[in-house]
């Protein structure tokens, strides 16, 4: 797997005007969100959720101390403050299931959020292993989105998801990937009509979902979330320096982050898209981009003919 560059770190050198355009809305926080995050309906059930989440690869693979969870801690009640509910998981993660298990029950949470964790591992009776495993760490009897893993295995673990789902063990099926490569396969599996939610890479850089996989899913029924929206830190590295443009603003748009992620969440197929972060700022800038008026067709052309002027 990839290494993700923190949004910190990508930051690093800018200079006090570019840190206020990233920051700058999420100083006083709440501040600028309404009472209620724009929400999108989960296809097979009409269940809502936030179009914003929260991704845990690296950020959540820490630690039991009290320093080192501190952090993760605060997020996730700002999290839950702010309205949002999506977390996202794998045993890929390190320690992260076990962790997200830990602090939502400590905070009395748990129950609060939409877990979706993921098996990633060959073979039925290994997979079984790994998602009780799974269902132990994240403090939970049933888990509302259980993923099969940048495909591994998929046609075996399928077999048991839509076993699990009928025992009421999970709430609802689905497929990852993180690579272009990977989306004619989930989008001949969505077409199959035989999962809930496909999980794919998205950014207003990285199209290739726009092809036809976002529509696919749509036609399909399907929900989708979002990974990769920041190309690992790229996309901040690429406006180093620079400010929003002048119209950004008659979006709701603050920051570079919720400029990228309304470009996503703009998408109608696009169910929600999950960032990951450790930081409770960013969290919250995050979470803005689930809030106010999303661009329209002409402000994603917009959008686009900017970032690839830059």
């Amino acid at each position: 797997m990839k290494t993700i560059l923190s949004r910190r770190k990508a930051l690093q050198g800018l200079g006090a005007t570019g840190a206020a355009l990233l920051l700058d809305p999420f100083a006083a926080a709440a501040t600028h969100l309404p009472a209620m995050l724009i929400n999108r309906k989960i296809p097979s059930t009409g269940e809502k959720l936030p179009v914003v989440g929260l991704g845990s690869w690296q950020q959540f693979d820490v630690g039991t101390s009290k320093e080192e969870r501190s952090e993760l801690r605060d997020v996730l009640s700002k999290m839950n403050e702010l309205g949002g509910k999506v977390i996202d998981a794998s045993p890929m993660y390190g320690r992260a299931e076990q962790v997200i298990g830990d602090l939502t029950s400590e905070l009395k949470l748990n129950d609060q959020f939409f877990f979706a964790t993921k098996v990633w591992t060959s073979g039925r009776q290994a997979g079984i292993d790994q998602m009780n495993d799974s269902l132990k760490k994240m403090k939970r009897s049933k888990l509302d989105l259980m993923q099969i893993h940048n495909l591994l295995d998929w046609e075996t673990h399928l077999k048991t998801l839509k076993d699990w789902k009928a025992q009421g063990k999970i709430r609802y099926i689905g497929i990852t990937h993180y690579t272009d490569s990977a989306h004619s396969k989930l989008e001949q599996i969505v077409k199959s009509k035989a999962v809930d939610f496909v999980q794919f890479n998205y950014s207003i850089r990285s199209r290739n979902a726009e092809t036809s996989l976002l529509n696919a899913a749509k036609d399909n029924n399907v929900a989708v979330l979002i990974n990769e929206p920041f190309e690992q830190g790229a996309l901040f590295r690429a406006v180093k320096g620079k400010q929003l443009p002048d119209w950004a603003s008659e979006y709701d748009i603050r920051t570079w982050a919720q400029f990228f992620l309304k470009y996503i969440v703009s998408h109608e197929a696009v169910t929600c898209v999950i960032p990951g972060t450790s930081d409770v700022k960013h969290l919250a800038d995050n979470l803005g981009a689930a809030a106010g008026k999303l661009p329209d067709s002409n402000a994603r052309k917009m959008m686009v003919k900017f970032v690839e002027a830059l």
